[in-house]
């Protein structure tokens, strides 16, 4: 009989771990403020409209001196005679508001509403439970 060489078979199946229950409490805590400015004529300069924030009253009627930042969790909406802008047509900075057209008519009503959600946060309560993973060897 010649030599024949003999292999080692082993089989190998496992399971996932598995994750259930656990409790996250996720508090959202959105800053919201808005502000009204009136078209001037005088706001246009160039190609644009540029509007500064001293141009602007927040929602008490109040003047104020600065626009907030925009923020980087969150987003800023622009209305124009109450109609939405699209995003890519403005541009906020802490010193005005720029929109990219000259196409607003005098003594509109401009809008801008900034959402900020940086305060959001979460926190897990009760940590889930995590199944051990089963391996069978069979040889």
């Amino acid at each position: 009989m010649p030599p024949s060489l003999i292999k080692l078979f082993v089989a190998a199946s496992a399971t996932a771990p598995v994750a259930t229950g656990g409790t996250i409490d996720t508090a959202v805590t959105p800053v919201v403020t808005r502000f009204v400015a009136v078209m001037d004529p005088g706001m246009i300069t160039g190609g644009a409209t540029v509007i500064p924030a001293a141009s602007f009253a927040n929602d008490n009627g109040d003047p104020i001196t600065d626009l907030p930042a925009p923020p980087t969790e969150g987003y800023y909406n622009v209305y124009v005679n109450a109609v939405l802008q699209e995003a890519n047509l403005s541009t906020l900075t802490q010193t005005a508001l720029t929109l990219d057209t000259v196409a607003i008519p005098a003594g509109a009503p401009i809008i801008l509403e900034v959402d900020d959600f940086s305060a959001t946060t979460s926190t897990m309560t009760v940590p889930p439970t995590i199944s051990t993973p089963t391996i069978t060897i069979t040889t």
